[in-house]
């Protein structure tokens, strides 16, 4: 899979060494430099746990070691629940 703008991968050190610890990397573009067989240069931004961006990067990666990252679980769905009708009786006043 070639990533595309917006993408956010998971990069490990199966996709380069220099990625002892994962980052979560948020593509920009992939460059078009001339590379090896297999690795691509891509331009785009470091994530932090929040998923904001901390660190314009561009990385040279092989494209068979980048992960997509796991989708979060669904948020839970409360159950709907049914109200009663309001009974509206007249009040005497005075």
């Amino acid at each position: 899979m070639l990533p595309r703008s917006g993408d956010v991968l998971r990069v490990t050190r199966a996709a380069s060494v220099q990625f002892l610890r994962p980052i979560m990397f948020r593509v920009i573009r992939v460059l078009d430099r001339p590379t090896y067989d297999g690795w691509l240069w891509l331009d785009g931004y470091e994530l932090n746990a929040a998923g904001d961006a901390v660190n314009r990067r561009s990385i040279f990666v092989q494209q068979a070691g980048l992960q997509q990252p796991q989708a979060a679980p669904a948020p839970r769905q409360d159950p709907v629940r049914t109200r009663r009708p309001v009974v509206r009786t007249p009040v005497p006043v005075g």
